[in-house]
């Protein structure tokens, strides 16, 4: 208990500087642990939907001077979010898939890249299918509502549904982030354990 209270000197230090060894059973251990968690409690996955935005911004130049530009995207891509998360475009996907709103906006659906160009749909489940089917629907609510909303929009703009089928589907969180975290994890708890538990051993 003494050991834990006392703060480590810079014998203590240099000498667990001095201990590559334990760094490195540290974060093989460690590593390997995180793998095993990954291995018995995988994380959810997620799949992937693509829409191309194109706000065509050289048809505009004409009526908007370069320098209100940027805050021209920024002002379209802004109501496209909003648009995106709407509880009518949502309850498009929920009747589609039999979960409701709240749940698809608790980091089921996941938003990304929202500029000109392409738009990523995501969606996390621990089921493949249903991960999938979530990413299309989605990508597919939001073009048509963009569509039927047009008259909201910059006349220029151009949606189209780029990656609806046979989506990409990876693990929303990867094996090496598990392996990564194991490793700094174990070094940690070694390092805190020669410290102050074994402070008193010798380590080489």
């Amino acid at each position: 208990m003494n050991n834990i209270i006392t703060p480590p000197t810079f014998d203590d230090l240099y000498r667990l500087l001095r201990a590559w060894r334990l760094w490195l059973l540290g974060a093989l251990l460690g590593g390997l642990l995180g793998m095993a968690v990954y291995a018995l409690f995988p994380p959810d996955y997620r799949a992937r939907a693509t829409v191309m935005v194109d706000f065509n911004v050289e048809q505009s130049w004409a009526e908007i001077p370069d320098r209100e530009v940027f805050y021209f995207l920024e002002r379209e891509a802004r109501k496209l979010v909003e648009l995106a998360w709407a509880d009518d475009t949502l309850q498009s996907v929920a009747d589609e898939s039999g979960l409701d709103v709240a749940t698809l906006r608790s980091g089921v659906l996941i938003l990304s890249q929202p500029s000109d160009g392409g738009w990523r749909f995501y969606a996390d489940s621990a089921d493949a299918g249903l991960a999938a089917k979530l990413a299309a629907d989605w990508a597919e609510a939001f073009t048509v509502k963009a569509a039927a909303s047009a008259d909201q929009f910059t006349p220029y703009l151009v949606i189209t549904r780029t990656q609806t089928e046979n989506l990409p589907l990876t693990r929303a969180v990867p094996l090496g982030t598990y392996a990564l975290a194991g490793a700094g994890l174990g070094l940690v708890l070694l390092a805190f354990w020669a410290l102050f538990v074994a402070k008193d051993s010798k380590i080489s």
